[in-house]
């Protein structure tokens, strides 16, 4: 990677700014554009670590002309920016809508004209198959999303699939499952249910599982996802691709968060009703088949869940007063 000039949108959000500082570390030049809206997890403190200050950031939603001129000369693009909470889309649809596809398209004209030569490698979610039909998952599975984010990010994901098919975009796309570590937004419940149980655990609160806990996820470490997306971007046969990426490990919510309260020595689990606005976009269990990343990219996914979140764990109590 060294000399290669990376962009990173969402750059200051929670993967974006560990694959940002991972690209930096390896000699890349590195750029970063971040709207930063409010509650989607942008922090200027994700960059203060080895190599975040080479790292050139640009203020911008990926409809504004900056984010244009940050494009100039880019030769590997990784798009991760976006709205993420399924809580959030459903409560105000229209701002997800902008925000994960107009702007998205905005982006894509963008880099018809200012790097087409790009290799693109944009992160979609596990979230647009809804409630599985068959487990794992795998790319072959029906898309029927159970909220406006699973939508909005799908619609995002098919224009960057047909700007590959019809203008020729080097574009590629990485469906995530549960993605967890350091740097992640922990300060309220917007983000996905693994931070909510780390920040309780860090707090000694209790956490909160609706019905009984035996929903199976993979949660895969931060770590993990950052090789994936180089991989993407650097390997011929992963254009025009779509992979989903997950753990092999899948656990129940409740080994999940008793494992949290382990890594924290703090915190307790409580088994609680189903609130309606939740149950009403819960998927139950859900783990995916990456058989297709493992062969094309040759990744795999190399952190359990306990060891990752002992490494989470140990960087929130280092740094818990700059996510608080």
């Amino acid at each position: 990677m060294a000399g290669r000039r990376c962009l990173v949108t969402g750059g200051l959000g929670f993967i974006g700014a560990n694959l940002a500082l991972a690209l930096a570390r390896a000699d890349a030049d590195v750029t970063v554009v971040d709207a930063c809206y409010p509650r989607h997890g942008a922090n200027p403190f994700n960059l203060e670590a080895e190599g975040g200050a080479a790292v050139r950031r640009v203020t911008a939603d990926l409809a504004d002309p900056a984010a244009r001129a940050a494009l100039d000369g880019a030769e590997l693009v990784f798009n991760l920016a976006g709205q993420v909470s399924h809580v959030d889309s459903m409560n105000d649809p229209v701002f997800d809508l902008d925000v994960n596809t107009r702007s998205q398209v905005a982006f894509l004209e963008a880099l018809r004209w200012a790097a087409p030569g790009a290799t693109v490698v944009f992160t979609s979610t596990r979230q647009l198959f809804g409630r599985p039909k068959y487990l794992p998952v795998d790319e072959e599975h029906p898309v029927n999303p159970v909220d406006v984010n699973g939508i909005t990010k799908h619609a995002a994901e098919q224009f960057h699939r047909l700007y590959h098919d019809v203008h020729g975009l080097r574009t590629s796309v990485v469906r995530l499952t549960n993605v967890f570590g350091p740097r992640q937004r922990l300060r309220d419940d917007f983000q996905g249910f693994l931070p909510i149980f780390i920040r309780r655990a860090l707090l000694g609160q209790p956490i909160s599982l609706f019905g009984d806990g035996s929903q199976e996820r993979d949660c895969l470490y931060v770590d993990d996802v950052v090789d994936c997306l180089v991989r993407a971007a650097t390997c011929g046969d992963a254009v025009g691709e779509v992979f989903n990426v997950g753990n092999d490990e899948h656990l129940p919510l409740k080994t999940i968060a008793d494992l949290i309260v382990g890594a924290a020595g703090s915190g307790s689990v409580e088994m609680v009703p189903w609130p309606p606005d939740r149950d009403a976009i819960d998927i139950g269990s859900y783990f995916g088949d990456s058989s297709k990343a493992k062969r094309t990219l040759g990744w795999t996914p190399a952190t359990t869940f306990a060891e990752g979140i002992e490494r989470t764990v140990a960087f929130y109590r280092a740094h818990l007063d700059r996510y608080l």
